[in-house]
């Protein structure tokens, strides 16, 4: 299922995304910080996904391709597999469509993100760790229950509807130099290297990704996807494999990647909380380390930063964040 058929979505499908959420949908706050913009060197524009519904960005996606499907198919429900947000976006896009939905979810996964999934009314189907089981585990079910599979991160209309954060943020702030994005599948990053090309051509994306599975990096550096690895990471939300799909839009975007050690995103997790009052995972705060990671590259720039999400599992912290 990693290997979602083209054809791949368009800037148009953003727009098209944009509208048919909006019903659903919050348009978050995109904030700034003094304190942040001086550490940094540059002006930071932080588009706030915590804030979204669901607690993530992946609530876009979800909703779009919640609301794509036609009377007919809509009335047997979705599936997916999912370690914990897209799970929950999903199952939320569901319920607000009044259908069923079914979530694969991998041992191990976070215990706040599971019960989110669950608050929401979908119903989990449990499998082992790894791509390859949760794949499997998703097609028995779609064979078993005719739900329409949504992929969370390959599904041309979920990378439509997660376009739709950096079209929000461009209305706000205006040009950016640099927009920064954590990328593990690649559906967030791939539908904002849609609308940067459209409406933002001169604005570099570059993307954060952690150097316990930084197969991205290794994806583009190679010039075809590199799928044998074992993630390494404290940031759960970044351990997929990236997608076929995102892979090419990224590619042609000319992406560039900066590769970030656990230790600096939870120094970043833990500024965004005392500076921002904003608690985010890891997988969003490490956008914010990979700016301060590079200071000459931003200096004096306009940078605009995507926090993914904020779904933080308050009885798990990671180690050293609390700690000063």
């Amino acid at each position: 299922m990693d290997t979602f058929a083209p054809p791949l979505p368009t800037f148009t499908d953003v727009l098209d995304a944009a509208a048919r959420i909006a019903p659903h949908a919050h348009v978050t706050p995109v904030l700034r910080s003094r304190a942040l913009d001086a550490l940094a060197g540059c002006e930071l524009h932080f588009k706030c996904e915590p804030l979204q519904r669901s607690g993530a960005f992946k609530f876009r996606g979800a909703c779009n391709a919640v609301w794509s499907l036609p009377v007919a198919a809509a009335t047997r429900g979705v599936v997916t597999h999912s370690s914990g947000n897209h799970g929950a976006a999903l199952a939320l896009a569901a319920r607000t469509r009044g259908i069923a939905c079914h979530v694969v979810v991998p041992e191990g996964a976070v215990a706040a993100k599971l019960a989110a999934i669950e608050a929401y009314g979908a119903t989990l189907h449990h499998c082992a760790p790894g791509i390859a089981a949760r794949e499997q585990a998703a097609a028995r079910v779609e064979r078993e229950t005719g739900a329409n599979f949504v992929h969370p991160y390959a599904d041309p209309r979920v990378i439509a509807g997660q376009g739709t954060a950096a079209l929000e943020l461009l209305q706000v702030a205006g040009a950016l130099d640099a927009l920064l994005v954590p990328v593990g599948g690649g559906g967030l990053a791939s539908g904002c290297a849609l609308t940067l090309a459209a409406q933002a051509p001169a604005c570099t994306l570059v993307l954060a990704e952690p150097r316990g599975a930084a197969d991205t990096a290794a994806s583009l550096a190679a010039g075809k996807r590199v799928t044998e690895f074992v993630p390494d990471t404290v940031c759960d939300g970044l351990r997929g494999t990236l997608g076929a799909p995102g892979f090419e839009l990224l590619q042609r975007h000319g992406a560039s990647v900066t590769v970030v050690d656990d230790a600096d995103t939870l120094a970043a997790m833990r500024l965004l909380w005392t500076r921002l009052k904003l608690l985010v995972e890891p997988s969003s705060a490490i956008a914010l380390a990979a700016v301060l990671q590079e200071p000459a590259r931003y200096a004096g720039r306009r940078v605009g930063v995507v926090l993914s999400g904020g779904n933080v599992d308050l009885d798990a912290l990671p180690r050293g964040f609390v700690a000063a």
